[in-house]
């Protein structure tokens, strides 16, 4: 009877799996993103959000800034997974551009 019981409540157990939230990416701060504008620095946009998620030899005057957030799925979870992106695009080391889908005050 012992054995049985030992066996459910380790089956049970085993059963129970945690699934944290999975964040991935640069936190994109709204405040910071109102702060960026044409005509700054690398460093003052490193300084800002820090260094670029994606990277490539071949677009050294790019960053990509990249952020996911996926919440575990529980069944009375109702939260979707958000995903936004920013490019910036440099010139000499200076922003001449930035694209974006995070919606802020700018």
């Amino acid at each position: 009877m012992k054995t049985l019981l030992l066996l459910i409540v380790v089956i049970l157990n085993v059963s129970c799996v945690y699934r944290p939230n999975l964040q991935q990416g640069n936190l994109l701060n709204l405040e910071n993103l109102d702060r960026i504008e044409i005509g700054m620095t690398k460093s003052q946009i490193r300084y800002l959000l820090g260094g670029p998620v994606l990277g490539t030899p071949y677009e050294s005057e790019r960053w990509d800034y990249i952020y996911l957030y996926q919440p575990r799925m529980n069944a009375d979870d109702t939260e979707d997974s958000q995903r936004y992106w920013l490019i910036v695009n440099f010139m000499d080391g200076i922003v001449t551009s930035i694209e974006k889908d995070v919606l802020t005050n700018n």
